[in-house]
């Protein structure tokens, strides 16, 4: 390995200086005018409530503790390496069992290697472990240039992969990451092991939009269909903005940390019925708070934006791997979700559950990491001998 490829040990440590500053924003916050019937810190219909983010903002300056979070971070083996002029940064954790199958998770937007961070202890007993972070993402910062879409990452992935040692590996994914893990499986079919994807039954709300609508619905189907396409077409202002005018949200989410709170922190909450669970009903609060933080002291609010941008403008026709073996995980499911999505059930994995969501890795860790452990299980002549070893 020569010195543009290498692979440097990175420890998380965030100056106090950031520390003391986001403290001081938060303290002198500007708060917007209340409604006077607009009150309600449970009411997100028309967003993250004021009530309820004033809360969270106090928490998060006076009873959040980010070096501990930071702490537990770096209890994680991470490195970052520069591909193509981008540093990304990496999180390696190697199980005990040198002949582990390698896998790699990819995270979404508004997450970030922060999410998985529960979940890696329940997988490497028979895993190693990857975590690249999206260019753009966490310390995978700041942006090298434009131009850094699916197809220029997924390449970017692939690389990593073989500085780290691993010719063959599993990738699993969620929201962004997905299509990372579809683009892998599709052009890498020879080094992609399995391909495991986590999604809710928002991904019907895509139907029409990225997926095509199906024929031979009921009228009653129909109108399933379309309910959950109006939730998901209410849900799309922040994909809008960052899709086309990343520049504009771009200055608010690097100057205003409340503004960054909001806009991450309200895509947490889960709508149960015709109500809403709060973001911190949903997953576990420092947790969410700390992949906030990541975002603010990082400043990938702005840069996270801007791959949206990329990948609206790519032209980049959706690639899924169907030659490679296939799970899905689905959480919150719909009993549309297969009928819609794998009509003529030919995806090998799939399973349903009816808890979790969006972001299973936080909110529902074990079914995710043995739903994992199964499909990878079942795939015949997993790794010859000697390719989990990576370095």
């Amino acid at each position: 390995m020569n010195t543009q490829d290498a692979l440097i040990p990175f420890h998380i440590d965030i100056p106090q200086a950031d520390l003391d500053d986001l403290r001081d924003r938060l303290a002198r916050t500007r708060w917007p005018f209340a409604v006077p019937d607009r009150d309600d810190r449970d009411d997100f219909s028309r967003g993250i409530p004021s009530a309820y983010l004033r809360e969270l903002a106090a928490y998060w300056r006076d009873g959040f503790d980010w070096r501990a979070q930071e702490a537990r971070l770096n209890e994680l083996e991470q490195f970052t390496t520069v591909v193509d002029g981008q540093t990304f940064h990496i999180v390696h954790v190697r199980s005990a069992d040198p002949h582990a199958t390698p896998l790699m998770l990819n995270h979404g937007w508004p997450s970030s290697f922060v999410d998985y961070q529960g979940l890696i202890p329940l997988l490497t007993d028979r895993f190693h472990v990857i975590v690249p972070s999206l260019p753009g993402f966490g310390f995978s910062t700041p942006l090298s240039s434009t131009g850094w879409e699916l197809s220029r990452t997924t390449d970017a992935f692939a690389e990593i992969m073989t500085r780290l040692g691993y010719e063959r590996f599993a990738v699993h994914g969620t929201d962004v990451g997905s299509g990372i893990a579809g683009r892998l499986a599709a052009i890498h079919p020879e080094r992609v092991i399995g391909m495991h994807l986590g999604v809710d039954r928002a991904v019907l709300g895509l139907v029409g939009v990225k997926f095509p609508s199906p024929e031979g619905l009921s009228d009653d189907e129909i109108a399933q269909l379309d309910t959950i396409r109006e939730v998901y077409a209410a849900e799309r202002g922040y994909l809008d903005m960052q899709d086309h005018r990343p520049d504009t949200i771009a200055a608010a989410l690097t100057d205003s940390p409340v503004g960054q709170l909001a806009w991450i922190a309200e895509k947490f909450k889960t709508r149960v019925g015709a109500t809403y669970r709060a973001p911190d009903e949903t997953v576990d609060r420092d947790q969410l708070l700390a992949n906030i933080s990541l975002y603010w002291f990082t400043r990938s609010g702005a840069s996270s934006a801007q791959f949206y941008y990329e990948a609206a403008h790519s032209g980049l026709a959706l690639a899924m791997g169907a030659g490679v073996p296939t799970g899905w995980a689905v959480f919150d499911a719909h009993p549309l979700t297969r009928r819609i999505m794998d009509p003529w059930n030919a995806i090998g994995h799939w399973s349903e559950f009816a808890e979790g969501g969006h972001y299973p890795a936080m909110e529902s860790p074990q079914l995710l990491a043995d739903d994992i452990r199964a499909f990878v299980g079942s795939i015949p002549s997993l790794v010859p001998d000697g390719v989990g070893v990576g370095r």
